[in-house]
Formats: structure tokens, C-alpha cells, sequence
């Protein structure tokens, strides 16, 4: 990851935009905090990414809780999402 203080980010933001098409940039403040400058579909998969193992994981949850009960073999397991 490239990194750059505030001033020469400023001064090369072009070359820093270009250069956030492959991979996340850093840029740093003099008061130590920290910005990442990266392209928008590599937010999206990022996003994406978190959005996956958050359901995962409230899948998991539900299963410890005993919140889900076993599906025999042969049964319709899209039935509860069809119109009555």
C-alpha cells in the first residue's frame, strides 16, 4: 500500500487517484490520522465481503441458538417463500 502526508497528496492527486485503481492509498495527517484512498469497486467488494460474513455469521448465531430446526431429505425448502 502507497502511503503519502497530506501535502504531497494534495500536490499529486492525480497520481495518487491513478495510482488507487490497483490498490489502496494512505494518506496521513501531521495529528497521526490515517484516510485510505481507494477505487470504488475495490469499496464495493469490500463491502460486499463484510455484508457475506455478517449473514454468515447470524446464520451461525441462529443455528447455536437452536433457532432452526432440520430439513428432512425430499422437502421443499423454498416453500416458505411461496404465496399461500
Amino acid at each position: 500500500m502507497q502511503s503519502a502526508n497530506a501535502k504531497k497528496f494534495r500536490s499529486e492527486l492525480k497520481d495518487y487517484m491513478d495510482a488507487a485503481v490497483g490498490e489502496p492509498v494512505r494518506i496521513n495527517r501531521r495529528d497521526g490520522q490515517s484516510f485510505i484512498l481507494m477505487a470504488e469497486e475495490i469499496y464495493d467488494e469490500f463491502r460486499n465481503e463484510i455484508q457475506s460474513l455478517q449473514r454468515r455469521l447470524l446464520g451461525m448465531n441462529e443455528i447455536v441458538d437452536g433457532k432452526t430446526k432440520p430439513i428432512a431429505r425430499g422437502e421443499d425448502r423454498t416453500a416458505r417463500f411461496k404465496k399461500k
